[in-house]
């Protein structure tokens, strides 16, 4: 049943009928065909004599070798005229050429009209399809095979895998590997790593872990197939310590290899470990590597040590849309604007690399945390009248965002009415934001509705709307709306932060007294509170949107999450130490101006990672000066 589910799934629009028709492709090569003065000598034969073969073989051999498709169609047309057009050994010949041509219209037809119980011949169609696409075709192909009555060999799986890797076909994944098992090909490193491959596609990591643990005789391109998995799937820790695995089996690390766990590093804000890797890369002699630097110029950038990733840059041989996108959007989420545009000038200006769709969302970000309005403006006009890139959904997001932030609410709300594109939960939450920054009700009861419609189980939006109603007074309508909540059975996510310390991560949630180490925080929190008064500092209770006394709002303000891992972080790192903490909601107010105080007070930088972007506090001020 699975296996019927998943044969209509490779989509039954793509069949073999399809590529015989006469008005889908070119006629095969005929004699007309032939130009005046071939690439490469052909035997002089006559039509229906067939002792030139071996010649035509050799012929063929070299033609595959050297990719001379034009030749290969002289040759083709003399073996029709010689009556050698369908020979089994020479038309799979001629198919290859033509599949790795990417002539595949001609590879196609000549498969449909010779015969076909060679399974190198299927393979070879497949894996053109799999690497050039339809893909589907590659999965029609697959399943026409076994109803020919051929068995799947350790090429045909990881060709058809691959298709369905690019589809995110998780339904034929599993038919396939079902018959992978069965065949007993899951313990060949190749048919492995394209499993491994097509379940982190289809964001199962765990079946890919199965399928790596089953298989005991290793190789590197399946250690990498495992760590990418992970990495790819939101699991850098898991990705760090498998390479740490994979070396201390003494499995020597690949190019491969340190691009995939600095890129692992760079998602997790790992800059320990990232540095670690960077270290381990230097003296396996990768630092020479294009591909090594980019990683690395992207892996400093999101950690925050942008100085370090521009230096890495500017020693790039080429830099790649890759490379630029990465110092770009690297300076923007650290709120670096004054740099990213700088940047993305000298980019354009140097005109080697054009922006791409990435970049202007770096720019764009740039401007949004910059509160950069005419700047805004301007390059979304650039990119869609000058570069003729149209605007995606993460461009108007940032334009929403940087209008909203601006008190531009109504022109934010035209932007979205005029959007080319369906706006998506991002576009409406940055205006709910926004109008929760300016106290907007009215609209943002319209942001709340249309994110209900498309988010109808996220609790967060119900929560920016009742925050809504509580900054304005409306203690009842605040109420109503976490009623809603527990009607829906929605609950609000809890503040949770994090730091490492030590290569071990520390993780608080809010009010958080479970870690063996809680008595020394709150005490000097206690500490850093008595010295922050001196210093002039006043709670705001502001973020506490509840009908509660201004008492207990300090109390719930004071033991949030990123409070409690930044004391942490004081207690057991030496003086002078920097502080990284990731956050998974939005930093408030008061934690705002009271890790401004801190990091004046312990004279520490402190980077705060949360939700919307990088904060750096350092001698009492913030990266994003307020603006956030």
């Amino acid at each position: 049943m699975r296996r019927a589910a998943a044969r209509a799934a490779a989509t039954h629009s793509f069949t073999s009928n399809q590529f015989s028709a006469p008005l889908s492709h070119p006629p095969l090569p005929h004699s007309a065909n032939v130009i005046s003065h071939p690439p490469a000598p052909l035997p002089a034969s006559p039509p229906n004599d067939s002792g030139c073969f071996d010649e035509y073989l050799i012929l063929l051999r070299s033609f595959v070798s050297r990719r001379e498709v034009e030749s290969g169609k002289q040759l083709h047309a003399r073996l029709i005229l010689s009556g050698l057009g369908h020979h089994t050994v020479l038309a799979t010949k001629l198919v290859n050429l033509y599949s790795i041509c990417d002539h595949l219209h001609y590879a196609h037809r000549l498969f449909d009209r010779i015969p076909k119980s060679n399974i190198f011949l299927w393979n070879i169609l497949i894996r053109a399809y799999a690497w050039n696409g339809p893909h589907e075709v590659a999965l029609s192909l697959y399943y026409q095979m076994l109803d020919f009555g051929l068995a799947p060999d350790n090429f045909t799986f990881p060709f058809v895998l691959k298709a369905c890797s690019a589809l995110s076909n998780l339904g034929a994944g599993r038919d396939i590997h079902d018959l992978v098992v069965r065949t007993r090909w899951e313990s060949d490193v190749f048919v492995a790593a394209a499993l491994i491959d097509m379940y982190a596609k289809c964001s199962c990591v765990d079946d890919a872990r199965g399928v790596f643990d089953r298989v005991l005789d290793r190789d590197v391109v399946l250690w990498n197939s495992m760590i990418a998995a992970y990495a790819q799937n939101g699991h850098p820790s898991e990705a760090l310590q498998l390479c740490h695995d994979m070396v201390a089996r003494d499995f020597k690390p690949t190019l491969a290899t340190v691009v995939t766990v600095i890129s692992a590093a760079a998602n997790a804000a790992a800059l320990p470990r990232g540095r670690e890797i960077h270290g381990f890369g230097w003296r396996r002699g990768f630092d020479d590597e294009d591909k090594v630097k980019t990683a690395l110029v992207d892996m400093y950038a999101k950690s925050g040590w942008v100085k370090v990733a521009r230096v890495l840059f500017e020693q790039l041989a080429e830099k790649t849309i890759v490379s630029w996108n990465s110092m770009i959007c690297g300076y923007a989420m650290h709120g670096h604007a004054d740099y990213a545009l700088s940047l993305f000038d000298k980019m354009c200006k140097q005109n080697q690399v054009p922006p791409d769709y990435i970049t202007f969302v770096g720019a764009l970000s740039a401007c949004n945390h910059g509160g950069l309005v005419d700047e805004g403006r301007a390059l979304f006009d650039l990119m869609v009248r000058d570069y003729c890139i149209p605007a995606k959904v993460q461009h108007y997001t940032c334009m929403i965002d940087l209008l909203g932030h601006a008190g531009r609410l109504h022109e934010a709300h035209n932007l979205i009415q005029q959007m080319e594109t369906e706006p998506d939960s991002g576009v409406w939450g940055a205006l709910l934001n926004a109008c929760k920054i300016h106290r907007n009700v009215k609209l943002g009861e319209l942001a709340l509705q249309k994110l209900i419609e498309l988010e109808p189980d996220d609790a967060g939006n119900y929560v920016l709307l009742s925050n809504i109603y509580a900054q304005s007074g409306k203690w009842q309508e605040a109420a109503e709306i976490r009623t809603q909540m527990a009607n829906r059975g929605l609950k609000k996510s809890i503040g949770c932060s994090w730091i490492e310390v030590k290569n071990q991560v520390h993780a608080f949630l809010v009010g958080d007294v479970s870690h063996p180490s809680s008595e020394e925080i709150y005490a000097e929190l206690v500490r850093l509170e008595g010295l922050m008064a001196q210093a002039g500092y006043v709670p705001d209770t502001m973020p506490v949107f509840h009908d509660v006394s201004d008492d207990e709002k300090r109390d719930i303000v004071r033991s949030h999450s990123e409070r409690l891992a930044i004391a942490f972080g004081l207690i057991n790192t030496p003086a002078k130490t920097r502080l990284m903490v990731t956050k998974n909601l939005r930093v408030c107010e008061d934690c705002h101006t009271v890790i401004k105080f801190i990091s004046k007070i312990a004279d520490r930088e402190i980077v705060i990672r949360d939700v919307n972007r990088y904060h750096h506090f350092k001698d009492g001020e913030c990266s994003c000066r307020d603006y956030w």
